[in-house]
């Protein structure tokens, strides 16, 4: 026994043993592992440091760029989720702060900077502030989420002196506010009746005793509050409305009442009329604008003010910045609510929203007016509508207009001198200053080329002032403004003269138009000699006859001089056209002697069909491209070979699959040719080859094809085109959809068959001269920038009709892109974010489209000159301000320093018709030319 207890002690000494080292083992291991986490560790705190580091230069960029431009609304949101990120809940108060005081804040926005605070305020509790934070939150938008935020977070303070009513209070405010929201509405109405519940449940005696009769006529008042809320919210027409109505009938002990089943009815008729609209908006993708409008449309029918309002605050939160909305929503509330708070208000909110839009402030300026606002408002909003950054000089105008309009209606014209007086002639006086250097600075130009401003103020002080003298000053300043040549800026100083003034001074007006008018001289002369036949002696009448004869004489000369030279210009132009032709004919005469008779003979048949065929359409191939600034002008030839028959041995001729080009029979049944059924196709790779089958492959799928015929030269090679004929007409609608669809690397054109001899006006494309103001212009892009990648970067700020990049015709890019929205608004705001940004290293420049007009009107054109020159609208590439990088002289006409007459330039009336006859023509004729026009 003895032995067998030592053995089983060696046993488990061994045991012992090998645990321990076992334990040592794992010790080691656990050691080693320790030692890996801690340089684990010391990795992420490495590369955590690393990354603080590149968002403190982050945020200090974004700071620095703020100080620079603090209206730049993408970059104070990059600054707040940076500081979001890095907990820095100080910092972050500020930036939201300064952002919230230029821009209206978005919900989301709003809602994570208040459960911030709520946050903070849990070690600070200042319930003031917070609720001074929620009244500035749901004055910007209207959103049932932060009023249910700001109701929860009242709740908190229901312990409070006055806390239960002032909870009720905001419960009352956010039903009005946000009660009739179809979608939302209803989970503010059940928080409303779940807080009213609370209190029911707090206010029931203990179980086993009996109310007293004070708490019994609580409970009462109490359940009568929640059988009220459940009574409004029933009458309402709310998304779910059904489950609200059995959730009543479970609760309500005395069933439901005829009254509140007739308004629930009711309101369940209106919420299915209304159901389709909500459903499309919520199959809709942002930013659901035309769903908003048959939205709003229906409800403007159905005549609901407070619905009215709903449905547009509800577009405006997910579409604050489209100009046209606001516009459509001030105009209803100043026309048919007209509540001072809400519209002026709304009018606030629509000009914090888009500023750049002068519309918003001239109608915020208004409604200011219209409801009393005083002085001191209004000019401050004037003030800051001067510096929102309008995109054109006419807007700079037309808002100083409004300001001046207000100013004139203060005034008391009755007294002398006022105040209000010497305050509104001031303000002419800076408007001048203000277009002269800050517009004109800014676009190149004035913005009110016919000094509309000053004609207002010289008429304000001929009728109110009888200060003719005044007048008479802003007159002269006007007409050296370039003025002076035009006749109706003449008729309105002469009517103004006639009303307020004097004959002596009408008569002098109207002698300095006679001399200096060059648009329409004939007329200022007929008015002339019409009134020294009513007033003028026989003096001012021999004078007023020898003025208006001689300049005539002279204006007739002018018009003779002028249409010789471009008549001699045309001439020429046709001559050297004669020319080109001659020698392309003797050209082709002397390649025709070289062939042998066979080569000819067979080339007669050739040509027979090929003039059938191409009677005309070759000049399809004249097809203006306005992107590329090109046109496609290669003049089809009828030599040997131009079906590729003729071709030099060792030429592979284009075979269609299996089969070879198309039997000799063919050329002998010209009937075939419909241009009503074919395209034709051009910018094709001469180096194409087998033309015929490829075009085939891709044009199969439109419909069935009754012959592709391919050009070839007279040596056999490719040119580029071709016709293709459709069996069904049908076809080619669908043929002329893969008009620049790429062949080859290359873009090819498709374009209608047409024969030029019967429509010689016809065009494919004709390039637009006008601005499009739904278009914006792109340079600057990368070549390697896709059209999918572009849209990408388009679409967030509108919907997109279109997207075109411009290309050479070898399909290269060229940097450049023009993107068609849907709205002006949508191209307005990409112009704004969008210019100077970096797409892929490059920065872009971006502009509403205003193409350059079209070199077209050459003499012999068979067009007629235009003398007027193309409206600056301002370059590309300048954002808000549109700077105009065409330097100011060229925007002026070019006329002969020489030439001049009593101060004023003679050729300025070589601008009028240029189709004048040499004969003199009497004033009546020049009275009935100015009066058919």
């Amino acid at each position: 026994m003895a032995a067998a207890s030592n053995a089983e002690h060696t046993q488990l000494q061994d045991m012992e043993e090998d645990v321990g080292m076992e334990e040592r083992e794992m010790d080691s291991e656990d050691n080693e592992e320790e030692d890996m986490g801690e340089e684990n560790v010391d990795d992420e705190e490495d590369d955590s440091s690393e990354d603080e580091k590149e968002n403190e230069a982050e945020i200090q960029r974004l700071e620095e760029q703020l100080s620079i431009n603090a209206f730049d609304y993408n970059c104070h949101v990059d600054l707040i989720k940076l500081l979001k990120q890095e907990g820095e809940l100080f910092s972050l108060r500020k930036a939201r702060q300064r952002m919230s005081e230029l821009f209206p804040l978005t919900e989301e926005i709003w809602l994570d900077w208040l459960k911030d605070e709520i946050h903070l305020s849990e070690e600070e509790p200042n319930r003031e502030k917070l609720y001074e934070l929620f009244e500035r939150a749901v004055k910007d938008y209207i959103c049932p989420d932060i009023w249910l935020e700001y109701a929860q977070y009242s709740i908190g303070g229901m312990g409070l002196p006055g806390g239960i009513d002032k909870v009720r209070s905001i419960f009352e405010r956010a039903v009005t506010a946000v009660g009739l929201h179809m979608t939302k509405g209803q989970m503010v109405w059940e928080a409303y009746r779940e807080f009213e519940n609370a209190i029911f449940s707090t206010l029931q005696p203990p179980l086993g005793r009996i109310p007293s009769h004070e708490e019994q006529e609580l409970l009462n008042k109490q359940l009568e509050r929640i059988h009220t809320l459940f009574r409004r919210q029933l009458a309402i027409p709310l998304m779910d409305m059904d489950a609200t109505y059995a959730e009543f009938e479970a609760w309500s002990e005395q069933g439901v009442s005829d009254t509140i089943k007739h308004h629930y009815k009711k309101a369940l008729q209106q919420m299915e009329k209304c159901k389709p609209f909500e459903e499309s908006l919520l199959a809709a993708e942002p930013p659901k604008m035309a769903e908003y409008q048959n939205y709003i449309d229906f409800e403007l029918k159905e005549g609901d003010p407070a619905r009215i309002q709903i449905i547009f605050e509800r577009t405006l939160a997910e579409n604050c910045l489209v100009p046209d909305m606001w516009a459509k929503y001030t105009t209803y509330l100043d026309r048919q609510l007209k509540i001072k708070d809400l519209v002026v208000s709304t009018h606030d909110r629509a000009v914090r929203n888009c500023p750049w839009t002068m519309g918003l402030w001239k109608s915020y300026l208004l409604a200011l007016e219209r409801h009393g606002a005083d002085h001191q408002t209004i000019s401050d909003v004037f003030e800051k509508a001067l510096s929102a950054g309008f995109i054109q000089a006419t807007d700079y105008v037309e808002i100083w207009q409004a300001y001046l309009d207000y100013l004139r209606r203060r005034v008391d014209f009755s007294k002398e001198s006022s105040k209000e007086l010497e305050e509104l002639r001031g303000a002419f006086a800076r408007s001048l200053d203000y277009m002269k250097q800050d517009v004109e600075e800014r676009f190149g130009e004035s913005g009110d080329p016919s000094c509309i401003i000053m004609q207002i103020w010289a008429k304000i002080e001929a009728l109110h002032c009888k200060n003719m003298q005044k007048a008479r000053e802003l007159w002269d300043t006007i007409m050296t403004k370039g003025n002076a040549k035009y006749a109706n800026m003449w008729m309105e100083y002469y009517n103004l003269e006639r009303s307020y003034g004097d004959s002596a001074h009408c008569r002098k007006a109207l002698h300095r138009a006679v001399q200096c008018t060059s648009d329409y001289p004939e007329h200022v002369c007929e008015v002339l000699l019409t009134f020294e036949r009513v007033e003028g002696s026989l003096e001012d009448w021999d004078l007023a006859v020898q003025k208006t004869e001689t300049r005539l004489s002279r204006v007739n000369e002018q018009r003779a001089r002028v249409a010789v030279k471009e008549a001699n210009m045309a001439r020429q132009e046709e001559d050297r056209a004669e020319q080109r032709r001659r020698a392309k004919s003797d050209k082709k005469a002397q390649k025709k002697m070289g062939k042998d008779v066979h080569a000819g003979e067979k080339r007669k048949a050739q040509q027979d069909y090929e003039d059938n065929w191409n009677n005309g359409t070759e000049q399809a191939s004249k097809r203006h491209r306005g992107d590329e600034d090109q046109s496609i002008e290669e003049q089809m030839e009828t030599e040997t070979g131009l079906l590729g028959k003729n071709a030099p041995p060792g030429f592979k001729k284009p075979q269609q699959g299996a089969s070879a080009a198309p039997p000799k029979q063919s050329d002998d049944k010209p009937e075939l040719r419909n241009d009503d059924n074919s395209v034709f196709i051009s910018n094709l790779a001469y180096t194409l080859e087998e033309p015929e089958a490829k075009l085939r492959t891709m044009f199969e799928p439109c419909g069935p094809i009754s012959q592709i015929r391919p050009v070839f030269s007279t040596k056999g090679t490719f040119k580029g085109y071709c016709y293709i004929q459709f069996e069904s007409v049908v076809s080619v609608s669908e043929a002329l959809k893969l008009d620049r669809q790429e062949m080859e690397n290359r873009p090819m054109f498709v374009s209608p068959c047409v024969d030029k001899n019967k429509n010689p006006d016809f065009k494919v494309f004709k390039y637009n001269t006008s601005i499009e103001k739904q278009k914006i212009f792109i340079s600057g892009l990368p070549f390697s920038c896709t059209k999918k990648q572009l849209e990408e970067v388009c679409s967030s700020y509108g919907t997109i009709r279109d997207v075109r990049l411009v290309t050479y015709r070898s399909g290269k890019p060229k940097g450049l892109a023009y993107v068609e929205f849907a709205e002006e608004t949508h191209a307005s705001q990409a112009v704004l974010k969008m210019d100077g940004t970096v797409i892929d290293g490059n920065t872009i420049s971006v502009a509403i489209s205003n193409p350059p007009r079209r070199n077209m009107d050459k003499p012999g054109s068979g067009r007629p000159l235009d003398p007027i020159p193309r409206q600056v609208y301002g370059a590309r590439g300048k954002g808000r301000t549109q700077l105009s990088m065409v330097p100011r002289s060229l925007h002026r006409q070019n006329l002969p320093a020489n030439n001049v007459e009593n101060g004023t330039s003679a050729a300025a009336s070589a601008s009028t018709s240029a189709t004048a006859e040499t004969k003199s023509l009497s004033n009546s004729d020049f009275a009935r030319m100015l009066l058919n026009k």
